[in-house]
């Protein structure tokens, strides 16, 4: 999946000589009212025509995941609320089939770089300005995934506590596709990794796992509260559960340590007891990595951390979570299930 060979020409295409796409047959996911996932978004295929104004570009989407924020977008209950009619799909990679005053060129790949911008689909026209290009010698997974989860745990490693190699960190949720990201992005900073999460009947299985990507220790949550005291002292938290879970992790951490929470799976508070907060001195922040985007732009920061992602993808330092491809057509079950835990594998649509 690595090469272009399999996506140069898309089922329909009428190619003249000046590489003019004339007309193309699309589809999308679209959705003209929010509410729940599978009654609201319908399969919308047509044959669609392209006249392109300077400075825009046409691409096809190779692959597009599914997140819990895109079904957060659709249901209304995600702080970005799209334009209706809307697609659905908030991250992917794209090959750009043809262009009118830019400086991409056919071939290239690019990922969208405006927030929710509706990528599951199979062609869109974008401003060049609002596309960031990225190499094209990496997996089409690893590519279509690196904007959210990977970007997320990088962010969080180098953003709130200047962190040292032995240092050591924890988090819950460790086997979500942000927490596997964070052991492996640790890994290459030389940190350290405590990896709580839930029990399950393959639990030796997925500790063996964990520990095989660069997981120092993976602890259920009932075997954490147990070993804390018998633990290193971390100096960051990454929290995406919350409740109980969230609080575990105050107790975990060490003096002047940093809490962050960038999700709330279990739909309750963060809480810290006062203890805490006094006698350590711990701090407790969020991270929200869409505002973080809209902050950067497409500035110099944000194009290097592409750039270090990609280049940990290709030296096959950082991996893709696991998936489970799924064509268009099959889009309820990847909608009904992705809120949901013990998934196994995060959907992605292959175009």
């Amino acid at each position: 999946m690595n090469g272009l060979s399999a996506f140069l020409l898309p089922r329909g295409v009428i190619l003249t000589r000046a590489r003019r796409f004339s007309s193309v047959s699309t589809e999308r996911l679209e959705f003209d009212k929010f509410g729940i996932p599978t009654e609201v978004i319908q399969l919308k295929r047509e044959e669609t025509k392209f006249n392109l104004k300077s400075g825009e570009v046409l691409v096809r989407f190779l692959a597009s995941p599914v997140n819990p924020a895109d079904i957060n977008t659709i249901q209304g209950t995600y702080p970005i609320k799209p334009t209706l009619p809307g697609v659905g799909g908030g991250e992917g990679v794209a090959e750009v089939l043809e262009t009118k005053g830019s400086k991409l060129e056919p071939g290239d790949w690019v990922l969208p770089g405006l927030a929710m911008s509706g990528t599951w689909r199979t062609h869109g026209v974008y401003e060049e300005g609002n596309l960031i290009k990225i190499r094209n010698d990496i997996s089409v997974e690893s590519a279509a995934t690196l904007m959210i989860n990977p970007a997320t745990a990088l962010r969080m490693l180098e953003d709130f506590i200047p962190l040292r190699a032995g240092d050591w960190i924890v988090q819950n949720g460790a086997n979500s596709a942000v927490g596997l990201a964070v052991i492996e992005i640790a890994k290459i900073k030389n940190l350290k990794t405590i990896n709580v999460v839930r029990n399950r009947e393959n639990i030796d299985e997925l500790k063996a796992q964990m520990k095989r990507m660069g997981a120092d220790e993976v602890l259920t949550e009932e075997e954490a509260r147990r070993a804390w005291r018998e633990l290193p002292r971390p100096r960051l938290a990454l929290n995406c559960v919350g409740g109980a879970s969230g609080t575990e992790l105050c107790k975990a951490l060490g003096e002047d340590g940093v809490h962050v929470t960038y999700g709330g799976m279990s739909l309750k508070p963060v809480i810290a007891a006062t203890s805490h907060m006094i006698f350590k001195n711990i701090s407790l922040r969020g991270f929200w990595l869409s505002r973080w985007y809209k902050e950067q732009g497409m500035n110099k920061t944000r194009l290097k951390m592409i750039s270090q992602l990609t280049d940990m993808i290709a030296a096959k330092d950082l991996s893709p979570p696991p998936l489970n491809p799924i064509p268009f057509n099959q889009f309820k079950p990847a909608l009904e299930t992705t809120l949901k835990g013990f998934k196994g594998a995060k959907f992605i649509f292959k175009m």
